[in-house]
């Protein structure tokens, strides 16, 4: 295991998991909303990725990551980002698991290269 360095450089990269599961009746609602966060959350400064999967139980999990925990914040505390936080714990979810995590190893493969 490494340091959070790559290629000697240290990673500041933080990762939020976000593990969602939507309410029945707020899917169509939600399915507005999330092309929306999704745009806003890649103009923000710092922004390195954003996928979302959904598995065959419904269960949703979204990957963003940031360049630094406080790119992280800032993206947590956008106001229209809260304003949608606010509508997910009253509207869509049934329930919701989010954790932030720092990169702590780091190591890439592409066979094109």
């Amino acid at each position: 295991m490494t340091d959070g360095r790559v290629d000697g450089q240290v990673d500041d990269r933080v990762v939020t998991v976000f593990r969602t599961r939507l309410r029945s009746e707020s899917v169509a609602e939600y399915e507005q909303l999330a092309p929306e966060m999704d745009a806003l959350a890649r103009t923000m400064p710092g922004f390195v990725e954003l996928k979302t999967f959904v598995a065959d139980d419904g269960e949703r999990l979204s990957l963003a990551t940031f360049s630094s925990p406080e790119t992280q914040r800032a993206w947590r505390e956008h106001p229209v980002h809260r304003d949608a936080q606010e509508r997910g714990r009253t509207t869509f979810y049934d329930s919701y698991d989010l954790t932030v995590c720092r990169i702590v190893h780091h190591r890439h493969f592409d066979r094109t290269r």
